[in-house]
């Protein structure tokens, strides 16, 4: 990465890049990221332990995400959401064996392309690729556009003043038993590290703003491995 090729960007995502310590390293074309933390699926529900494992590709844009979810002492589901070839598959298991979530469609396709829009800032050298468009707002925020697959997604990224990610908004699907709707998804960081001497946010938070904010999700990155394929 050069400085010549974050020229064509907003400032404030040039700000960003200069920040994360990417200019000067190997373009990402292949992440692996560790996660542990904590996640509940209604605003009133208890928290549940989760530890995951990530793999991302930057071209083609694809994610898999691997979780293992302790419900109750005795009782564990298995996750895994799946963003390739443009389409987004969410799968949960009971006990790794039982289907309690098998979902697919355009709705589904959305709301993966919007994570790993949101996620970029894990492996920020992807905010220059061809399809991911940006527009600055202002000093400290900037508005991307991606399209693949068939699929436009829009989300507005927010920094300090400097240059650190503090939060990404979109308009995401929320699943309702009487049908989808889409609400607004806020991630937000508090806390950064590095890892291979790229600056990311360790610290973050998903939250759904349904009237009452609900954060369902807050996580810890733990480890992070860029160009590199692991064999199991």
């Amino acid at each position: 990465m050069t400085e010549e090729m974050i020229t064509h960007v907003p400032d404030v995502v040039q700000k960003w890049l200069k920040r994360s310590n990417i200019v000067g390293k190997e373009v990402i074309q292949v992440a692996h990221l560790e996660q542990k933390g904590e996640m509940r699926t209604k605003p009133e529900g208890n928290w549940m332990s989760m530890n995951a494992e990530q793999y991302i590709t930057t071209d083609p844009p694809g994610f898999i995400w691997i979780a293992n979810v302790k419900a109750v002492p005795f009782l564990h589901l298995s996750g895994r959401d799946k963003y390739s070839d443009g389409k987004g598959h969410m799968l949960i298991k009971l006990f790794s064996l039982i289907p309690v979530v098998d979902a697919r469609g355009k709705e589904i396709d959305q709301g993966a392309l919007l994570r790993y829009l949101g996620e970029i800032v894990w492996y920020p050298s992807a905010a220059l690729s061809d399809y991911i468009r940006w527009e600055e707002i202002n000093s400290t925020a900037a508005k991307a556009t991606t399209s693949y697959g068939g699929i436009t997604a829009s989300g507005i990224f927010i920094f300090d003043e400097n240059g650190d990610f503090v939060s990404f908004g979109a308009n995401r699907y929320y699943y309702r038993k009487e049908g989808s709707t889409l609400e607004r998804w806020v991630i937000t960081a508090k806390d950064y590290g590095e890892f291979e001497g790229i600056r990311i946010p360790v610290n973050l938070s998903a939250t759904w703003k349904l009237g009452k904010d609900f954060t369902w999700y807050r996580l810890e990155i733990t480890e992070v491995e860029y160009n590199k394929l692991r064999e199991k």
